[in-house]
């Protein structure tokens, strides 16, 4: 591992990712990115999007907020002038939150540490594994996390945040170090640190969301690594869809629980 200055590189992820066995793929089976960085430049791009629209419709009391936060039962809220606002949440109907707050902060401050994480780790993932694998990390990560949220935390509060799709690249990264043999340690002490402040600011981080990312990224990453040789992109597909439809069912379960 090399220090940075948010994080940490792993040259021999890369290197291992890079190295193709047919031409034009890397170690694991996926396409070689010619721009490994312009995936994550996309999705910070709509992250800042998506934060400029709060912030320039009222910030925290946007009712972009209330439509895009992951929001696990319905609820109405009483505003300062005493007026009462219903609003939906996923068990009402509104499915999207589960996508769409990965993609909403509110705060600063949390956009960017969030968009710095993701500009430092997502190349380095996605020139290591690929393009669609490394989307599929992404957004089934985020979607683990969304999934914990909506078993986990009380269902009339509302999470926003990407932290669960950057949790995901974090575990991701560490399970390629240990595949390839590189220096872990430098990595397993970031993820010790994160972990250390979402416990500590649990009152106002969602440790449901970061608990989830990590364990879908560790997961993807698992079966993106360790996938037999042969056929192993048919493996890869099997063991992603399989984590995909174990978290569509979880969705399922606990909006029959709400409803």
């Amino acid at each position: 591992m090399r220090q940075a200055a948010v994080g940490f590189q792993c040259p021999s992820c890369v290197n291992e990712g890079a190295r193709s066995t047919r031409s034009g793929r890397t170690a694991y089976g996926g396409t070689r990115s010619a721009n490994p960085a312009l995936t994550s430049q996309v999705l910070i791009g709509l992250n800042v999007l998506v934060w400029l629209l709060i912030t320039l419709t009222g910030g925290a009391a946007s009712r972009w907020v209330d439509r895009l936060a992951l929001l696990p039962d319905g609820a109405v809220f009483r505003l300062p002038d005493g007026t009462l606002m219903p609003v939906e949440g996923v068990s009402d109907g509104a499915y999207w939150q589960l996508l769409t707050s990965m993609f909403t902060h509110v705060d600063l401050l949390h956009i960017g540490f969030n968009m710095l994480a993701l500009w430092f780790l997502g190349p380095q993932l996605e020139a290591t594994i690929g393009r669609s694998r490394f989307l599929a990390l992404y957004f089934v990560s985020g979607l683990v996390g969304s999934a914990f949220v909506y078993w986990l935390a009380p269902i009339h509060t509302s999470t926003v945040g990407a932290s669960g799709a950057i949790f995901g690249l974090m575990g991701a990264l560490l399970i390629i170090a240990i595949k390839v043999g590189a220096d872990f340690s430098p990595i397993l002490m970031w993820l010790g640190l994160n972990v250390v402040l979402t416990v500590v600011g649990r009152g106002f981080i969602s440790w449901q969301g970061h608990l989830g990312g990590l364990v879908g990224g560790v997961l993807i990453a698992l079966v993106i690594a360790y996938s037999p040789r042969k056929q192993r992109s048919l493996w890869q597909g099997i063991g992603i869809g399989a984590l995909s439809v174990l978290v569509l069912a979880a969705f399922v379960a606990r909006t029959l629980a709400l409803v």
